[in-house]
């Protein structure tokens, strides 16, 4: 039976063009082609990320926290209930107001009481501005280190100035270490992603995020395999650029460094735009769509590498809306933190709801305050 998945998974009309087998890229005359064993290494990669991101955000980015004097908020714990607590994890971090009255009546608390102690228990939840802050900055190092050695595996290369070059005796195209340390590194970083999401700041896009890192490691193995890895290393560098600015931008705005957030959110919109919404869809995408047809009729894994592109872009596309929210904001108001971030509510038990349940106790009502009380 393994053997007859074994045979199916690696059928050779899923992974190449009509024509070509698995022997044609067997490693001969000093060509050396990716393969499937290489994507081992990814796991042992993503764990020792997950290894430099700790070191650096315990005796890096936690000290620079201190020296820029970023603090967490101070939370009012919400009191002990025993019954409050067992709804909170068991039924609904954010009751109705219909489930608010029901529970009013069964703790015998007043509806403003119960409604403060979500606000509070939820808060309570929520990353602090620290660690956001050494989140963003080891992505923003990670995203810079890439895009560093994805410009040191692409600048020489003629297929980074002519598209047409990235299908040039493809799938034939023998593996660069450029490239294989390229794809390891971006692998084991996303990889590391998914394993980090228990612990990771949740935010509003928590579910397209998860969907974003599967579809871009279920890509990058799909090319790594299918000898795509030209145009994989296009993708990678195209991502990679914008993601800098803007992991940079919350970096500076945590600090207060209003101006340098403001310019950097600025730069990353513009390069967010050049890259996800033209460069990607008008340039690659049309690359990967048009060119190969050009050379050997559509197989599987045409229609499957295509289709994960076109996931990345609808994602793309819903963070332009997101990003459209923040620019708005940026020219109207100011830019607070990210839109995406499930920002902390206010729990405070403010003066003026006590001093109205006070007038209510002592008989000072709506009439009260109309004789001149």
């Amino acid at each position: 039976m393994l053997e007859t998945v074994s045979g199916w998974l690696w059928w050779e009309r899923l992974w190449l063009p009509a024509n070509l087998s698995w022997s044609d890229l067997e490693d001969r005359e000093g060509r050396i082609y990716a393969k499937p064993s290489h994507l081992y290494a990814a796991l042992p990669c993503a764990l020792c990320l997950l290894l430099i991101r700790c070191l650096f955000e315990r005796y890096l980015a936690t000290p620079l926290a201190s020296v820029w004097e970023i603090r967490d908020k101070v939370r009012l714990a919400a009191e002990p209930s025993p019954f409050l607590e067992d709804y909170f994890r068991n039924e609904s971090r954010l009751p109705s107001a219909a489930d608010v009255r029901s529970l009013c009546k069964k703790t015998s608390w007043p509806e403003r009481r119960v409604q403060v102690w979500f606000r509070r228990r939820r808060n309570q939840e929520r990353a602090g501005l620290r660690k956001r802050f050494c989140e963003a900055s080891w992505r923003c190092v990670f995203y810079l280190c890439a895009f560093a050695g994805g410009i040191v595996a692409l600048y020489d290369k003629p297929w980074l100035y002519n598209l047409r070059e990235v299908w040039a005796g493809f799938p034939k195209q023998s593996l660069l270490p450029s490239q294989h340390g390229y794809y390891l590194l971006e692998m084991g970083f996303y990889l590391s992603l998914l394993l980090s999401l228990s612990f990771d700041v949740k935010r509003k896009d928590f579910r397209e995020q998860v969907l974003h890192h599967i579809a871009t490691l279920t890509l990058l193995a799909f090319s790594w395999v299918s000898n795509y890895i030209r145009i994989g290393t296009l993708v990678m560098a195209t991502h990679d650029s914008a993601d800098i600015f803007l992991e940079g931008a919350k970096v500076f705005n945590y600090a207060k460094w209003r101006r340098t957030a403001d310019a950097m959110f600025v730069v990353f919109t513009v390069l967010f735009t050049l890259t996800r919404l033209v460069i990607l869809p008008f340039w690659l995408i049309h690359c990967t769509w048009v060119y190969p047809l050009e050379l050997f009729p559509p197989f599987f894994g045409y229609y499957f590498f295509n289709a994960m592109l076109l996931v990345l872009q609808i994602l793309h596309l819903y963070w332009a809306v997101l990003i459209s929210r923040m620019l708005y904001k940026f020219l109207f108001s100011k830019l607070e933190g990210d839109d995406r971030s499930d920002e902390e509510e206010d729990d405070s038990d403010s003066q003026k709801d006590k001093t109205q349940r006070t007038n209510h106790r002592n008989g000072f009502g709506a009439r009260g305050r109309a004789n001149g009380h």
